[in-house]
């Protein structure tokens, strides 16, 4: 994986402004902590910084090639798991390669098929191709959004990055952010309505989109979105096609010239992919597979089941390692490492995060780079196959807001009253609600129950799992790490978005299909295991260092976070010993303590990114 970046300006020779490329670069260097390179015309500047992943020797980037009297130019952030295939044809097609990367695979295609190309590809991509002929830039972000890209447009100049601080780093563009950015942070936050990015004039290219940008101005189209239609297999065709399609995903996702491990917490989907990988390996002769897990000094002596944690993961990685012979490495944190890292996660996201649930994936993945470069991870398999808590609670199924944001009121109820007043944080999370309902792709003749579960996919799909993938994706990418994510492949994800949610609960179980497809793939045991999402810290510890933190801020009267909170209530809360966020106010893991670090992490980010508000 790595970072691009890149500058459009119509009225300016960029090539008198090599630094102005050169520091937008470097800011992305720990996603690309290989190499460096930068490319500069009279209109565009295109930066990259480079994990070796394929083809170290040769992959360099920003790529160049020339066909005919045109020249074209790519920065790619990602991987094609179609690049074999694709190399073939264009091969027949009479073109000729120099290098093994993905990369001269997909400037090539790029080059044969034009815009077009993107229908063809395979995997998870953010990049941007230059046609010095046309003097355009060809944007494009893969299906799912796995890989980030961010963009300024702003008359006849575009800046476009992997994550915001390389737009953020250009000297024409400033940290401001307004009511509609502020009703993210405090309504929707940690969650971002797709195509936001927070910052005024900032966007993201959303899933599935890609954009031109030339004299005539920025043109944005969709190449890809969720088509619903009548399935037509039974229970047992559909979970063979489920079974094959996450194989050859699998099959695909483990071809790196650089180690390769997964991340193993035990449950359904990190089980089935570290066994299919297991399976690889003992067939490649590669030897015994790495596998991961992460958990936190103490947390057997304060873990307590609940709806949303039913068992701990220990005993069944145990159970897993054991059947599949996978060399495992236990990771575990302490509080102050936590805390510590709440910090470190807002410099990746560039915004307040998921706190904990952040860092602590930050110090796991800083852990596994000491010894692999790409790793295996099972997110998106409890969006597309309705796994979560919430998809089979009827309050959450009867809310008319998102699922997993359900304690909206009393988020408000701690905000200032002016601020309230300005971002109408209860309007503005209706509003998005209602947006991202207007969407969903209906189905003819479907029951009002079978349209609402369509409803819940699409909108785990297109407003959680971003969340999570973002996440996955600064958090791993903050220390070198590649992470791929084989559910989120989009055949797999067309296929089972038309599967009707009887199929889907098969068996009466959350994810049912996923389970008959996994047969004879797993130990019974685990089949059934019942789902327990990533780990959090349950010390009381915890909870007591982030209460201080908050505190101290509340105590700070320079605080810009002050403006923004009912500061007697907030302090209260922290002051008191009982937790009236007990239940998730955010997903399945932000309670309390996470109230807390959020908050703290909101006033790091204002101080640190010296945000003005406009």
């Amino acid at each position: 994986m790595c970072g691009i970046t890149g500058w459009i300006d119509w009225r300016k020779d960029l090539t008198g402004y090599p630094s102005i490329l050169e520091n937008m670069t470097e800011t992305l260097h720990l996603r690309g902590p290989d190499a460096s390179g930068t490319w500069i015309s009279q209109h565009c500047a295109l930066g990259h910084r480079r994990l070796s992943v394929m083809d170290p020797e040769n992959g360099a980037q920003p790529m160049i090639r020339k066909q005919g009297d045109y020249t074209y130019t790519i920065v790619y952030n990602g991987e094609l798991y179609n690049a074999p295939e694709l190399k073939k044809e264009l091969e027949l097609r009479g073109h000729h390669f120099r290098t093994t990367c993905d990369t001269e695979v997909l400037l090539v295609a790029f080059i044969e098929w034009g815009r077009a190309c993107v229908d063809r590809l395979n995997g998870i991509f953010a990049f941007a191709a230059w046609n010095d002929q046309e003097q355009s830039l060809f944007l494009v972000r893969d299906r799912l959004g796995v890989k980030p890209l961010f963009y300024s447009h702003q008359n006849s100049v575009l800046l476009f990055g992997s994550e915001p601080k390389a737009i953020l780093a250009h000297p024409d563009f400033q940290a401001e952010v307004g009511a509609e950015g502020l009703a993210e942070i405090f309504a929707v936050g940690p969650a971002r309505t797709p195509g936001h990015g927070i910052y005024r004039n900032m966007s993201e290219l959303k899933p599935g989109q890609c954009a031109i940008f030339d004299r005539n101005g920025l043109s944005i189209r969709t190449y890809w979105k969720l088509e619903s239609q009548p399935h037509p297999d039974d229970v047992a065709a559909t979970a063979l096609q489920v079974q094959q399609l996450l194989s050859d995903t699998a099959q695909r996702q483990l071809v790196s010239d650089v180690p390769i491990c997964t991340l193993l917490s035990g449950g359904l989907d990190s089980s089935a992919l570290t066994s299919l990988a297991a399976e690889h390996y003992k067939e490649s002769g590669k030897g015994a597979l790495h596998t991961f897990s992460v958990d936190y000094k103490d947390n057997d002596k304060h873990f307590k089941a609940n709806l949303f944690q039913p068992n701990s993961d220990a005993p069944w990685i145990k159970r897993m390692t054991e059947h599949l012979g996978t060399e495992h490495h236990y990771i575990e944190f302490d509080t102050p490492e936590l805390v510590e890292s709440l910090k470190t996660a807002v410099f990746a996201r560039d915004t307040p995060g998921m706190a904990d649930v952040d860092g602590s994936l930050y110090l796991f993945c800083r852990e596994i780079k000491k010894e692999a470069t790409v790793a295996i991870s099972g997110e998106a398999a409890d969006e597309i196959f309705g796994g979560y808590p919430w998809f089979h609670n009827e309050e959450a199924l009867s809310a008319n807001t998102f699922p997993w944001s359900l304690k909206l009121p009393n988020r408000v109820d701690l905000l200032a009253p002016d601020l309230v007043d300005w971002i109408k944080p209860v309007e503005y999370v209706s509003n998005r609600y209602q947006q991202a309902l207007s969407e969903v792709p209906r189905l003819a003749g479907e029951t009002q129950q079978q349209n609402r579960m369509r409803e819940m996919s699409y909108l785990n799909i297109t407003r959680f799992m971003p969340t999570l993938l973002d996440r996955k994706d600064r958090m791993s990418m903050a220390v070198g790490l590649e992470v791929r994510v084989p559910f989120c492949d989009h055949r797999l994800v067309e296929y089972v978005w038309n599967i009707p949610w009887e199929i889907k609960t098969s068996g009466d179980r959350e994810k049912g299909i996923l389970r008959k497809a996994l047969k004879g793939v797993l130990p019974d045991d685990v089949l059934t295991r019942k789902k327990s999402p990533y780990p959090k810290t349950h010390n009381p510890n915890y909870l007591t260092a982030v209460r201080k933190w908050v505190l101290e801020i509340l105590d700070d009267p320079g605080s810009p976070l002050l403006p923004f909170i009912d500061v007697k209530k907030i302090r209260a809360l922290a002051s008191s010993d009982t937790n009236d966020f007990d239940l998730p106010w955010f997903g399945q893991l932000m309670t309390g303590p996470q109230l807390f670090a959020y908050l703290a992490q909101v006033d790091m980010w204002l101080r640190n990114y010296k945000i003005s508000i406009r």
